[in-house]
């Protein structure tokens, strides 16, 4: 097999970034989730690829990076996009509990028909592999939902925020559970019920102890950056927070939780930093390290969530689209998703749940949480074209939503007279108009 040089790497990869910016703007536009093109254009790949002879690249060592840099940058990412003002406490209250809800709910729906239809298929694995699947994705939801009004707008960005983090918690707790079943002690008579309890009690210590390290060194990171006075700190910063999580990770903390206080302390500075700690605040500067750290955030987050995507796209085969244990199973998880959050909508909402129903999008967080999963207790006899499935499925149904609800609101403008958002009608000045802009 040849390889492939570094120019022609270089290139590719320029490429990439470019139809990627394009496919953001066309998705601006059409609703469409750049995601799916960005699948499409790794599917083309492949294709060029086998042409070439050098379809049998291994691109996932590559992902396995990717993955573990994109679930930082999107919790930080996240973590950035939550302001806890006062006025918004319960908007904020609400989408976190329809988040946490919708995600227990789905989780369980989900693992109760993997249990049913994948063979060997145990309760705990089961929902391991339910996670991902009842995650919404911010990093679709957020860019989609520019055009809706103010309260709904806002909601979407909670809720996919939350269920990002919560999703993310849940998945590390399941897999400290089976690393336990599967580690030393593994063929011990353990009861079950004591044994779940057991773990649920020492992941809530490590919790504690993690968010009390986090913040810890979150003040201490906050005001050590706000007075360097380089222009190139914002790099830094991410290595910091990088080399936070691994140090986390090595001492078996749940490292994503200092990555989200510290996101959360940065984007709330006045909340985190009163009564004596306000004294040693240089406001001003640290506002501007939340600023770069934003831009530097959403361009890391775009590059990582670019490669990603299309190096997934490389891997996968369309052929399992085409099984009929793929339509079948993940038709049942596509109806219990959308079933599930019809009802918890209509309790905290009520009647007017459209299109929040449909916005419910699998996408990036669920990809990187099925490549988390630990090899020792991976079930070969699940398809994973079923987490293509749903990803396809669950984004072409928002674009639909979006599409009729865009359609909709300008008929209603128009229905009533008004002016569509973003133009407006020419009409003569008044003679007093006029006579002002004169002595202008």
């Amino acid at each position: 097999m040849d390889q492939v040089s570094e120019i022609t790497q270089i290139i590719a990869a320029s490429v990439v970034i470019i139809l990627s910016f394009i496919f953001g703007e066309i998705s601006k536009r059409t609703n469409i989730p750049s995601v799916l093109m960005l699948i499409v254009l790794g599917i083309l790949a492949k294709i060029g690829l086998d042409a070439a002879g050098l379809g049998d690249q291994n691109f996932f060592p590559v992902l396995k990076v990717l993955g573990t840099v994109g679930l930082i940058m999107i919790v930080l990412e996240a973590a950035l996009e939550l302001k806890l003002e006062r006025d918004k406490y319960l908007a904020i209250g609400k989408a976190l509990l329809i988040a946490l809800i919708g995600l227990v709910l789905s989780t369980w729906a989900a693992a109760e028909i993997l249990k049913y239809f994948v063979t060997d298929m145990d309760t705990t694995t089961a929902w391991l592999y339910a996670t991902p699947l009842s995650i919404l994705s911010s990093a679709i939801i957020i860019p989609s939902v520019t055009a809706l009004k103010g309260h709904k707008k806002e909601f979407h960005i909670y809720e996919s925020t939350f269920s990002d983090i919560l999703g993310i918690m849940l998945f590390y707790f399941l897999t400290s559970q089976l690393h336990g079943a599967h580690g030393e002690d593994y063929g011990q008579e353990f009861a079950e019920s004591a044994e779940h309890a057991s773990g649920a009690l020492a992941y809530g210590l490590k919790i504690l102890l993690t968010i009390f390290v986090s913040l810890i060194a979150s003040y201490v990171v906050v005001l050590i950056f706000q007075r360097i006075k380089s222009h190139v700190k914002l790099f830094l910063l991410i290595a910091v927070l990088l080399l936070l999580y691994a140090l986390g990770k090595t001492l078996h903390l749940s490292s994503l939780i200092m990555i989200l206080i510290f996101g959360l302390m940065i984007a709330n500075l006045r909340l985190f930093f009163q009564g004596p700690l306000k004294n040693w605040l240089h406001y001003k500067n640290a506002v501007h390290i939340y600023e770069g750290l934003h831009v530097v955030t959403m361009e890391t987050a775009f590059v990582v969530r670019t490669f990603f995507f299309v190096i997934f796209g490389i891997t996968i085969s369309l052929s399992t689209l085409f099984s009929m244990e793929v339509v079948l199973t993940g038709g049942m998880i596509l109806l219990s998703i959308y079933l599930i959050r019809f009802i918890v909508l209509r309790l905290f909402i009520g009647k007017d749940i459209t299109p929040q129903l449909f916005v419910a999008p699998r996408g990036l967080i669920t990809v990187l949480l099925f490549f988390q999963i630990p090899p020792e207790v991976e079930n070969t006899n699940f398809n994973q074209g079923i987490l293509l499935f749903i990803i396809i499925a669950t984004s072409l149904i928002m674009t639909f939503a979006m599409i009729a609800d865009k359609r909709r609101s300008s008929a209603a403008l128009r229905k009533v007279g008004e002016t569509p958002v973003g133009y407006e009608k020419w009409k003569a000045p008044t003679l007093a108009e006029a006579e002002g802009n004169d002595q202008h």
